[in-house]
């Protein structure tokens, strides 16, 4: 009798899982808000280098009148199989001197997950590209980690990009689209959170809506000078080939 009831039991179990997961809603369209937090401190003391000690009492004036971090908004919004990220115009700018790519959100993308493919609107230094090229192809690797953003559980993966950047993003399989804000994709599920821990930015949801999308919103950018990945780095070293040792910190900013 004991192991006929423990029978029943595992069986009650079972069952209530199987109910559980048929029940279980997975989101395959809406609107995800995002915050982008800079950390203006380290971004500021970048642009003085070897080749610039002139620009440290303008760092040193900046950590006393200036907050730490500088937060932007946007939203991604998405169906099953396209996502398109609008950054929110910013309420105030940042001085000239201590401007940076990397305290700025400086595109709107379009990526078409059937394709695999990407409409990228960048704007920097007076210039407006639109960069069309395959999405970005990022080697993800899984981790235990998960933490809740926005209300949902989300699992941590890490990984490279541009060869060189780590970077640490933190997804939901209950939304059922693998995007992310900016350029960000290729995991089993919806970014939700994604940190660049040397580059001193990050991007966290703060609110998930829920809701169908009419295909006529998801529309990709259509200004600015056509060109590919590969030719937007050779305008973007152009652009900073005066720049010194500052240069390359410039070219993370502007092509993340």
């Amino acid at each position: 009798m004991k192991y006929v009831s423990q029978f029943f039991i595992c069986l009650l179990i079972l069952g209530a899982n199987t109910l559980f997961a048929q029940n279980k809603h997975f989101i395959t369209s809406g609107v995800i808000e995002f915050e982008r937090t800079a950390n203006m401190f380290a971004l500021v003391k970048k642009k003085v280098t070897k080749h610039t000690m002139e620009n440290k009492p303008f760092y040193e004036q900046y950590l006393r009148t200036e907050p730490q971090f500088r937060t932007l908004k946007s939203k991604l919004t998405f169906d099953n199989n396209t996502t398109l990220f609008t950054p929110t115009a910013p309420e105030k700018g940042v001085h000239w001197w201590y401007d940076t790519p990397m305290a700025n959100q400086l595109n709107h993308v379009f990526s078409d997950l059937n394709t695999r493919t990407s409409i990228i609107q960048k704007e920097f230094y007076e210039r407006t590209y639109l960069v069309k090229d395959s999405l970005r192809n990022i080697k993800w690797k899984m981790t235990d980690e998960t933490r809740e953003i926005a209300g949902y559980k989300c699992r941590r993966a890490n990984a490279l990009v541009l060869d060189s950047i780590y970077i640490v993003a933190f997804y939901t399989d209950e939304i059922h689209v693998s995007g992310g804000p900016e350029s960000f994709n290729g995991l089993p599920g919806m970014i939700l959170g994604v940190a660049v821990p040397h580059e001193n930015v990050t991007w966290f949801a703060t609110k998930v809506t829920d809701t169908s999308v009419d295909k006529k919103t998801l529309v990709p950018p259509k200004k600015g000078k056509e060109i590919n990945n590969k030719q937007l780095k050779e305008e973007i070293l152009k652009a900073t080939s005066t720049h010194g040792d500052y240069s390359i910190v410039e070219l993370k900013g502007l092509v993340l």
